[in-house]
């Protein structure tokens, strides 16, 4: 009798812990943009280059995170990120410069990078059987926004009795902690024996010929423009364009009575809706084309913000609008990541779905930069969302010639 794997094994829930403490911090950056700027006197872009900093060096830090796992171990790779990451946070708390933030950005990026979606994708993808594997990876991408469900939120009332300074050293004790739970992450190694027999390089190259990897890694820019772009500025956003909470209505009722309040709940909304959609598209990428699902991902990003901005931005529409992307926010994680594997392989999932993200990464520092930049030249957010909208279409026409099958000349079992 054929044995099965279990879908929830103690590689995937300790991927889960990790990833959830990881993208708490990082999802809760953009409540502090105000605070830090009011506090110091900055311009808005100031604050945004250091988070489009950190996107960006997580970006170059995921593939070289992916080498590195799969030379050193991943459970050495992962505690390097998590000490990486917590020295960035304190270095940070300690900053009183533009230029100090956004040189400690590089070590929160690179600590994001050992502790995100590229070394923990590859870890839970290879210890999932085939018939576990997308779900398995829309588990974890969801665990991510089980971070942005409470970060933002629980960075904003902490924010009532605390200087952000000691939020930041607050986060790098709790990314430090999750590493007590390394010693359950042993993956087995699933990958075929010829898989083992193919170096890197050789993988590379073929990848790098394969015009598929090519329009995978273009694609996934908007993906990053558009996370980045929200999380950094969709609070400030809020704060500024937001007509008012009527008193005694249902949000004022809740204990959400400031436009600022709105904003940390919209970002946790974001992250609840966008569990449903993960947890779908994980379920759907083991039935359906992944290029054409995440084609449909991309236009229905590319709608939802188009509508958005052309209408009066009011309480409602920003609950319906979090609710809306946060069904399509991280839905494409398992499906990109899933389509790598199942197009190359196992054995170096981490690194090409690295080099992958790093696209995914660009997108997110200019997202988050150009957000702050074109705030600060025009007064508003208005042209950054419209540049938005045509990335989003661009990525759904470029998954579109993707060729969803075994890269021929990969070496099989």
């Amino acid at each position: 009798m054929q044995h099965r794997t279990p879908l929830f094994t103690p590689v995937l829930m300790v991927g889960c812990v990790i990833i959830i403490a990881s993208f708490a911090v990082r999802s809760a950056f953009g409540v502090f943009q105000i605070p830090i700027a009011e506090e110091f006197g900055w311009l808005r872009a100031e604050f945004s280059l250091a988070i489009a900093i950190q996107n960006l060096a997580w970006g170059i830090g995921q593939p070289l995170f992916g080498a590195l796992a799969e030379k050193i171990g991943d459970r050495k790779a992962i505690i390097l990120g998590a000490l990486i990451y917590a020295l960035g946070l304190v270095l940070s708390a300690y900053s009183v410069t533009p230029i100090e933030h956004q040189l400690y950005a590089w070590l929160v990026g690179f600590g994001i990078a050992g502790t995100g979606f590229g070394v923990i994708l590859a870890v839970v993808g290879r210890a999932a059987s085939d018939e576990n594997r997308s779900m398995s990876l829309a588990i974890v991408s969801a665990a991510g926004s089980g971070g942005q469900i409470f970060g933002p939120p629980l960075a904003q009332w902490m924010l009532g009795f605390m200087p952000w300074q000691n939020i930041f050293l607050v986060f790098a004790l709790s990314i430090i902690l999750v590493l007590l739970l390394l010693p359950l992450m042993r993956a087995p190694q699933v990958a075929t024996r010829s898989e083992l027999e193919e170096s890197m390089g050789e993988i590379l190259v073929k990848a790098f010929r394969d015009p598929s990897y090519t329009f995978i890694f273009l694609g996934f820019f908007s993906c990053g423009y558009q996370l980045a772009f929200i999380t950094a500025h969709f609070p400030a956003f809020i704060v500024e364009l937001c007509g008012p909470i009527a008193p005694g209505g249902m949000l004022d009722s809740m204990g959400v009575s400031t436009t600022s309040a709105l904003g940390a709940v919209a970002l946790s909304l974001i992250g609840v809706a966008n569990i449903g959609g993960t947890l779908l598209a994980g379920w759907l990428g083991k039935h359906y084309s992944k290029k054409y699902l995440l084609a449909a991902i991309y236009v229905g990003r590319t709608v939802a913000s188009a509508l958005f901005i052309m209408f009066p931005i009011t309480p409602t529409s920003v609950i319906l609008f979090s609710i809306v992307m946060g069904s399509l926010w991280l839905a494409t994680i398992p499906l990109t990541s899933g389509l790598v594997a199942h197009i190359y392989g196992l054995r170096y999932m981490g690194t090409l779905y690295g080099i992958v993200f790093f696209s995914h990464q660009m997108g997110s520092f200019m997202g988050a930069w150009l957000g702050g930049r074109m705030y600060d030249v025009y007064g508003d957010y208005t042209l950054v969302w419209w540049i938005g909208v045509g990335v989003g279409a661009f990525s759904a026409i470029i998954h579109l010639p993707i060729r969803e099958r075994r890269l021929e000349g990969l070496r099989v079992a």
